[in-house]
């Protein structure tokens, strides 16, 4: 019975580890695209940054960064104290 339970406690601990994320350089960038999504606070407004590397052939053959500027808060319909749009969630689409 001990050893079931060291076996059990062994593949559990080997699979929590393989469950990790894989970080864009373990990627293989003969023919990928990269798109970095960031927000960065500035006064009182937010740059929401999209950066863009496309390679192909394994040659970096595009890239490209677009900022969108947006206010930090606005204001709400019913209350008094506005809206953050500090922490607000990013959802991106793939087509």
């Amino acid at each position: 019975m001990k050893y079931i339970l060291f076996v059990a406690i062994a593949i559990l601990g080997v699979s929590c580890r393989q469950s990790g994320d894989s970080n864009l350089e373990q990627l293989d960038k003969k023919s990928a695209r990269e798109v970095s999504l960031k927000a960065v606070e500035v006064g009182d407004s937010i740059l929401h940054i999209t950066e863009q590397n496309i390679w192909a052939n394994g040659q970096l053959i595009a890239q490209k960064s677009d900022t969108i500027k947006t206010a930090k808060q606005v204001p709400n319909w019913d209350s008094t104290t506005p809206t953050t749009l500090v922490k607000t969630p990013i959802y991106v689409t793939v087509e």
